[in-house]
């Protein structure tokens, strides 16, 4: 049995077409297709169900690719080894993230890559449960998501920053001169909302309920870009993650205006399958990540974003409010405005 074998099931598996497969690989049809016939033949069972097209695989030859994905990433784990040997890592980083938590990717992978230049990053977005089961099957190396989420089996977790949510709405609406807002109060507006497939949305939906509020958004979409590609016309208010604000920031004309509760939402990280030894370059990445305080970079962005709005309503609304807890400090003065202000 050959790696090369192997590489052709995983790469038909995936296009699910002998001729695709073929050029993902840069091989002949043919070749591809005596390859897998060899691999059959050297196994003893049927991998494939032919037909005149690929029909997919046989109940063998499920187990035969998870296999394959199992011994490709041990052969790319022991590439990645002996790279740190010779004097640095190589080879590429497979990272997954879902849709909502993709914005903050770059406050990693930035990093990583500059700490590792003769890495690649490929970076797919997807959803909680493809992420779960691409882990599983070797896949990926490392995925950006929901840590509660409920499909996440046999993995380990680290937590990057807890969502907090906000609302994002014209500064001329009734309720962007408030201090903080609550869920019932923002199913009034005229609402852009996430799609209710999202995660982010279906956890937004509980708040709205546990307020005794139904929602009914006039605009749904599946991607925060899509989200926030309305919110320019000014018309709409939306609920968003202040790690959206990495990204997107408050377009003009907006106010974001904190949600009375959670406090702190839930936890998004980064998490890898539950396996021994960790995938090296997975694990470099979280070694960045123990670099960079995700948290505090996403919570300044915060403050950020409601700091104009003080200018707009000075007792309305104050970046401690989200956070009681939280010390508000006076900025320290230069010595000609500390003079101006005490008349010295």
């Amino acid at each position: 049995m050959l790696l090369r074998q192997l590489e052709y099931l995983v790469a038909l598996a995936r296009e699910r077409h002998f001729a695709r497969a073929a050029d993902a690989c840069f091989v002949s049809q043919p070749s591809l297709s005596a390859a897998i016939r060899k691999l059959e033949h050297e196994l003893g069972v049927p991998i494939v169900r032919r037909g005149r097209r690929f029909e997919g695989l046989t109940p063998e030859g499920e187990r035969v690719l998870l296999w394959a994905h199992r011994i490709l990433a041990e052969r790319d784990a022991l590439h990645h080894e002996l790279s740190v040997m010779r004097g640095g890592l190589t080879g590429t980083l497979r990272l997954g993230a879902i849709p909502t938590a993709l914005t903050a990717a770059s406050l990693l992978t930035t990093p990583f890559c500059e700490q590792h230049p003769l890495v690649r990053v490929s970076l797919e977005t997807l959803s909680s449960r493809d992420i779960t089961r691409r882990l599983t099957s070797f896949e990926l190396d490392i995925a950006l998501t929901y840590l509660d989420d409920e499909s996440l089996r046999q993995v380990r977790r680290t937590p990057l920053y807890e969502e907090r949510y906000l609302l994002l709405t014209p500064h001329d609406s009734p309720l962007a001169a408030q201090r903080s807002v609550r869920w019932a109060e923002v199913a009034g507006l005229a609402l852009c909302l996430l799609s209710p497939q999202m995660r982010n949305r279906r956890i937004m939906d509980e708040y709205f309920a546990a307020e005794g509020a139904n929602v009914t958004p006039a605009i749904e979409t599946d991607t925060v870009a899509g989200l926030y590609t309305h919110m320019a016309s000014g018309r709409w208010s939306s609920v968003i993650s202040h790690a959206w604000l990495h990204m997107f920031g408050v377009p003009a004309s907006m106010r974001v205006v904190p949600l009375v509760h959670p406090t702190h939402g839930p936890r998004v990280g980064l998490v890898i399958a539950d396996r021994s030894p960790e995938p090296v370059l997975a694990k470099a990445l979280l070694e960045t990540a123990r670099r960079v305080s995700v948290r505090e970079v996403l919570n300044d962005l915060l403050d950020t974003a409601l700091a104009p709005t003080e200018a707009y309503a000075p007792e309305a609304q104050r970046p401690d409010a989200y956070a009681p807890e939280a010390q508000q400090t006076e900025p320290a003065l230069k010595d000609g405005a500390r003079d101006e202000r005490s008349g010295r």
